[in-house]
C-alpha cells in the first residue's frame, strides 16, 4: 500500500477523533506545526522514517520537540503511530490531516506566481474570481518568478491556467517550428 493510501486512512481516523473530542482546529494547529517542523529539520523527517530507530527514542524524540507544544491527543497519536511502525507516515498523515481539514472547511489553496509582485486590488480580484468558479473560502500563496517576463500562473488543483509571456513565447517557438518542418 502506497505511504499516500495509508497516511489518508490515518488522517481520516485522526480527523474523526478531533471531531468526536471537538478540537479539530486544535489539532489542525498542531499538524501545521508538525509539518513545519518536519519541513525545517530533514534530519527529524529521516529519524522518524528510519525503521533502524527504536521506536522508544522516537517517541522519546517527539517528547522532547513536541510534549509542551501541541495537544496530548496529537503527541498520542504520534506515539501510537511510533509504536505501530508508522513513523515513516507520519509527515503524510499530517499533510492529509490538513488536506481534509480544508475539505471539510471548503478551504480551497490557491498558488498565483507572478513576473512581479501583485498588488493587493490583483489579489483581491483573483480570490474574487477563484472563490466564484470554487465557492468556499480561498487561501492565495504568492510566489514571484522574473523569468515569465510577464503575467502569471494560477494553479488550483490540478487545474492550471498560465497566462505567462514566458509561456506564449514557447507556444509560438512551437508552432513556428512546425511551419517550418511542414
Amino acid at each position: 500500500m502506497s505511504e499516500l493510501t495509508v497516511g489518508s486512512r490515518y488522517a481520516k481516523s485522526l480527523i474523526d477523533l478531533a471531531q468526536e473530542q471537538n478540537i479539530v482546529d486544535v489539532i489542525k494547529a498542531d499538524m501545521d506545526l508538525f509539518i513545519h517542523t518536519l519541513k525545517a529539520s530533514p534530519e527529524l523527517k529521516a529519524v522518524l522514517s528510519n525503521p533502524i530507530v527504536a521506536h522508544t527514542k522516537k517517541t522519546k524524540i517527539l517528547d522532547a520537540v513536541f510534549l509542551n507544544k501541541v495537544n496530548k491527543a496529537t503527541i498520542g497519536f504520534f506515539k501510537l503511530m511510533v509504536d505501530k511502525g508508522r513513523g515513516e507516515v507520519l509527515y503524510t498523515t499530517a499533510f492529509e490531516y490538513v488536506n481534509l481539514f480544508n475539505i471539510k472547511r471548503h478551504i480551497t489553496k490557491a498558488k498565483v506566481t507572478s513576473a512581479t509582485e501583485l498588488s493587493a486590488a490583483n489579489k483581491k480580484t483573483i480570490i474574487a474570481e477563484v472563490q466564484s468558479a470554487v465557492g468556499g473560502t480561498v487561501v492565495l500563496e504568492t510566489k514571484v518568478d522574473p523569468s515569465l517576463i510577464g503575467g502569471f500562473v494560477l494553479t488550483v488543483g490540478d487545474r492550471q491556467v498560465d497566462t505567462s509571456i514566458a509561456a506564449s513565447l514557447k507556444k509560438l517557438k512551437k508552432e513556428f517550428a512546425v511551419k517550418v518542418i511542414q
